[in-house]
């Protein structure tokens, strides 16, 4: 039998106030169950502006425990009640150490257990993208979670200009790669359509990923360009790929088996030199 999976993205404008920005998510989750999805990604830090673009403390208020936090426990609730698996960025506070803060997606599974989470490792720190204000570097590797869906990774915004975080998810197992971004027009558009599309060719998995849209005035004049898509193991894009301008629930479905047929194929990882390769983590 095909192992289809039925994915869906959501990109997203900010409303003005996280309770709201929590529903619409919520209910495009309802939504994208009723179509038929099983494993819905959410845009990076989810429920809050991308506040990045300036250094203002005021909001270190958006951060929550991971597991155990209001947010999460209530997305717990909404895989139960569509009993879909979520992928869902949000701005975590360390329990073990006071003002310690991360980038997070947490993974939950369709029956609405916790899973885990993947910290942002890249941390940028340029115009429009000042991070390191409000996170310190991820520090739990690159873990593939195993859910009702298949074997899901997360890597976040910045982390895709990295191919090496790419390679060890597809090492460590993942069939399936969600990568949440809050990226502006610029310079790295052009990019968009080529580095995750590349993670997919170079190892073999399906990488679902999204962009907000619009322009958080509140914060900086910076215009979120969407064009969120799915994309398989031959680097093809699964159905059109997402506005540019404009809120859009993206829906598509992949077929798991394609991952065999293409790893036989292109034979990327029986080919590897690991032992060749030392240079590269060399400082």
């Amino acid at each position: 039998m095909p192992r289809t999976v039925r994915g869906a993205l959501l990109q997203a404008s900010w409303t003005g106030d996280k309770e709201s920005m929590i529903q619409k998510h919520e209910a495009a989750a309802h939504e994208a169950a009723k179509q038929g999805a099983q494993v819905m990604l959410f845009q990076e830090l989810f429920y809050g502006p991308y506040f990045c673009q300036v250094q203002d403390a005021q909001y270190y208020a958006y951060t929550e425990l991971i597991p155990g936090g209001p947010t999460t426990e209530r997305m717990q609730d909404l895989a139960k009640q569509t009993g879909m698996v979520l992928v869902v960025p949000m701005y975590e506070e360390d329990k073990q150490a006071s003002g310690i803060y991360y980038n997070t997606a947490a993974v939950i599974d369709a029956d609405g257990k916790y899973l885990g989470k993947y910290r942002k490792t890249h941390i940028p720190h340029v115009k429009g993208f000042w991070e390191k204000f409000y996170f310190r570097p991820g520090n739990m590797g690159y873990p593939v979670f195993e859910t009702a869906v298949g074997k899901v990774g997360v890597y976040i915004c910045y982390d895709r200009h990295f191919p090496e975080g790419a390679r060890a998810l597809g090492l460590n197992g993942a069939e399936m790669v969600f990568i949440p971004s809050a990226t502006s027009r610029g310079l790295s558009e052009y990019l968009w359509r080529i580095e995750q599309v590349s993670h997919a060719v170079a190892n073999g998995y399906f990488v679902g990923t999204i962009n907000r849209v619009g322009i958080e005035k509140e914060i900086g004049d910076d215009d979120f360009y969407g064009q969120s898509y799915f994309v398989d193991p031959r680097g093809q894009f699964i159905g059109s790929v997402g506005s540019p301008y404009d809120e859009e629930l993206i829906i598509r479905d992949m077929d798991l088996d394609l991952i065999q047929q293409v790893r036989q194929t292109w034979q990327f990882y029986r080919d590897r030199r690991p032992d060749a390769y030392d240079d590269l983590v060399r400082p």
